[in-house]
């Protein structure tokens, strides 16, 4: 898959030191693949919630931090639309 948006892994990676792993490892995971519908991500991310509009939540550190995208599944697609600490994401409106 193509990633949009790594700058904002990195910013959160640099603002909160603990995810950057976790983030990193996620990029990678998410570059090798080929996700075609929604039931390929939930093979490997079981807690992942699927949003109206492509949108995907994946939970990260063990849901201490949500990572929210928008996947184009005919382009091959990943866009990130937001990143941070699970109490900013309650504070969000998606």
């Amino acid at each position: 898959m193509r990633i949009l948006g790594r700058e904002k892994l990195l910013k959160c990676g640099k603002k909160h030191a603990d995810a950057k792993k976790a983030l990193d490892a996620w990029f990678q995971e998410a570059k090798e693949s080929s996700w075609k519908t929604t039931q390929d991500i939930k093979k490997r991310y079981r807690s992942a919630d699927f949003l109206a509009g492509n949108r995907v939540i994946f939970n990260i550190m063990g849901n201490r931090y949500r990572l929210v995208v928008k996947v184009r599944y005919q382009n091959g697609i990943i866009a990130i639309e937001w990143v941070g600490t699970h109490a900013e994401y309650d504070k969000m409106k998606f």
